[in-house]
């Protein structure tokens, strides 16, 4: 454990700021800016696995208390136990006033009740699994929901989200904010990797939900007029055999199903012409404000929160989901129209810097923060020095 998590308790005696307990098994970058935004404005301790912060840990702020954990397999009960009492030593040395915890993990969902001293904000990413997302689908639904009704205040990222959640659960309503995913990839602008002519690139986990084989099947109706086009793949996921046979040229694709570093992750998207996600369900994504800090124009489907995220005809195009003649389409308009794409693009740099800078998401998230603390003491008002003391 590091030094800066010791005698922090006459730290939030001495001072007037919020302290805050993030904590997440997954979402490295997501919680490394987040965490560095609201150091601006509260202390902060980011708990998170060590293999998720790894690539981005040069980039979080000094201000930030941070407690790098291991990761271990689902299955390996006592490891989980273990990191979990690690966790919680943590957090109480810290002394929180509000613990904000992104979601979904089998064994720390159940350990929640252990944290129940504090406030609890709590991010809900997907309310319920997408077609072949193994990963989220190793929680069963009925503890992920055990661990959401212990929260004091949700947050979502679009508003598809909420709508799902308060239809399938109504009492989840009042207590939940809409605050959008926040701003990842900055510094993708540069000009080190120049675009490549005619590129598109499909990016990120390669799962069902993702629809993949749809830009697969519609590679030949882009060649039909764009001759040189290529196709980048990258990501990991489910079985790629079943895509490569699909592929009627295969030459044309550049395939990368691997784990993709941040650097290559800045060259890829550096390199592309349009951004493609062509999702047949989707909640929100964070593939989108990569492409827009790298000033790239994106296609993608009128499925779930996309479209809160994609201007139509401003910052990209919309097209509805398994519609290949369709998603051909509006990709052929983009790599045949430079001035159309470069002018996208700015637009999508200037709509992800406006409404989901990590500044910006960090204000939003900090109001989300006093709610919470303000719905466990509601006759004390927001005091928070006092509501850490006062917790039972």
């Amino acid at each position: 454990m590091r030094e800066d998590l010791k005698d922090t308790h006459g730290k939030a005696e001495s001072g007037d700021r919020l302290r805050v307990a993030l904590i997440s098994y997954d979402f490295g970058e997501y919680c490394i800016r987040l965490a560095n935004a609201l150091a601006q404005h509260a202390e902060v301790l980011l708990a998170l696995p060590e293999r998720m912060a790894g690539p981005y840990r040069a980039k979080l702020n000094d201000a930030v208390h941070f407690f790098p954990f291991p990761s271990a397999r689902i299955r390996q009960a006592i490891k989980q136990f273990r990191t979990i009492g690690s966790i919680l030593k943590s957090v109480r040395e810290f002394g929180p006033e509000v613990v904000h915890y992104q979601g979904v993990h089998l064994w720390f969902d159940l350990a929640l009740p252990l944290f129940r001293r504090y406030p609890l904000a709590f991010t809900i990413h997907d309310f319920r699994p997408h077609p072949g997302d193994q990963p989220f689908q190793q929680t069963p639904f009925w503890i992920e929901m055990f661990a959401r009704r212990r929260a004091d205040q949700l947050i979502v990222h679009s508003r598809p989200v909420r709508d799902v959640m308060v239809r399938e659960w109504p009492g989840s309503a009042k207590k939940t904010s809409i605050i959008p995913h926040i701003q990842i990839g900055e510094g993708l602008g540069s000009t080190e990797v120049q675009e490549e002519e005619n590129l598109i690139l499909f990016f990120g986990r390669i799962w069902e939900y993702k629809g993949l084989e749809y830009l697969i099947r519609a590679e030949p109706l882009i060649s039909a007029r764009v001759p040189n086009v290529r196709i980048l793949i990258a990501g990991r996921g489910e079985d790629f055999s079943r895509y490569t046979e699909m592929m009627v040229h295969p030459d044309r694709f550049i395939v990368h199903n691997e784990y993709i570093s941040e650097e290559r992750t800045a060259e890829y998207f550096r390199r592309a012409s349009v951004v493609v996600l062509p999702y047949i369900e989707a909640s929100q994504s964070g593939v989108i404000p990569l492409a827009y800090s790298a000033g790239k124009p994106v296609v993608a489907t009128r499925v779930g929160g996309l479209p809160e995220m994609v201007e139509h005809g401003h910052t990209g195009y919309l097209v509805a989901p398994r519609d290949t003649a369709e998603l051909a389409e509006s990709v052929t308009r983009l790599l045949l129209d430079a001035a159309l794409r470069r002018q996208m693009g700015a637009n999508g740099k200037r709509k992800i810097e406006a409404e989901c800078s990590p500044d910006v998401i960090a204000k939003k998230t900090m109001e989300v923060y006093r709610r919470a603390v303000g719905k466990t003491y509601p006759s004390r008002g927001y005091t928070p020095v006092k509501a850490r003391l006062l917790r039972p």
